[in-house]
């Protein structure tokens, strides 16, 4: 009697891409050729309309089988592009991932190992290790702006946590990893970067604790392209706080 081969678990990748030219191509090149046993990787590419040519890049990967490409008429924030990503994932899982190659894909084995494994639905790729310390933001030529940024990191992490009554080193990761189910009936509103706490603490309010994996991260300074606003951005954070921690699901 043949044996029939399990099928393939479906990991829809969701990838934000705005003005990214100096690394979209490598990561799509990266994230195209990766390969993980027993999964399949579908690729969601969210473009914002790029001015540095970035959506010409995008747009030579659409009609390859495993790519769905997404053009949003104008950029409305990273949050917005991921939306518009989770919207139209199909898989059974569901990751982010941003096109700037700050996060290693080396990782995503041990990112989905604890929910193939079905011990955890929800999963966070923590930039902090012995390696990292206390400092994930490392830039060579904007020192003091990096220690305000770890600061800040801090200060707003022990926040969420004394919120939602959690312990997480790292809540605003770019690497979330989730079975699609987890987010059904959510409905998602922020479009910055506001839109981590967002589904964090939505997330975590719906039962899903989240478990931190720790990852190789490598952070990009504010010269090489990074995109958070140290002003207008925190703003955002608290009001989605405040917002999201009492507001109905």
């Amino acid at each position: 009697m043949a044996v029939t081969a399990p099928r393939a678990v479906t990991v829809s990748v969701v990838v934000p891409v705005y003005n990214e030219i100096s690394s979209v191509r490598e990561a799509l090149d990266a994230l195209v050729a990766k390969r993980i046993a027993g999964y399949e990787l579908n690729l969601i590419v969210v473009e914002s309309n790029s001015t540095d040519g970035s959506r010409d890049v995008v747009l030579s990967y659409r009609g390859l089988p495993s790519v769905t490409v997404i053009l949003e008429d104008a950029p409305r924030g990273k949050g917005h592009a991921v939306r518009a990503g989770l919207e139209a994932a199909t898989g059974e899982i569901i990751m982010i991932q941003d096109a700037d190659l700050e996060y290693d894909l080396g990782d995503y084995e041990k990112l989905l190992a604890p929910i193939a494994a079905g011990e955890h639905a929800f999963v966070l790729g923590s930039r902090h290790s012995a390696e990292q310390g206390w400092a994930i933001r490392k830039f060579t030529d904007q020192k003091v702006r990096a220690v305000v940024l770890n600061l800040a990191h801090w200060t707003f992490t022990l926040m969420i946590n004394a919120s939602l009554g959690i312990w997480l080193t790292d809540p605003f990761t770019m690497y979330k990893v989730f079975r699609r189910d987890c987010i059904r009936g959510l409905k998602l509103e922020c479009n910055r970067f506001d839109f981590d706490w967002e589904l964090l603490i939505k997330l975590v309010r719906k039962g899903y604790r989240p478990v931190e994996i720790p990852v190789s991260y490598r952070s990009r300074s504010f010269a090489e392209g990074k995109k958070v606003s140290m002003f207008r951005d925190p703003m955002t954070w608290m009001v989605a706080l405040l917002k999201y921690r009492f507001q109905p699901l």
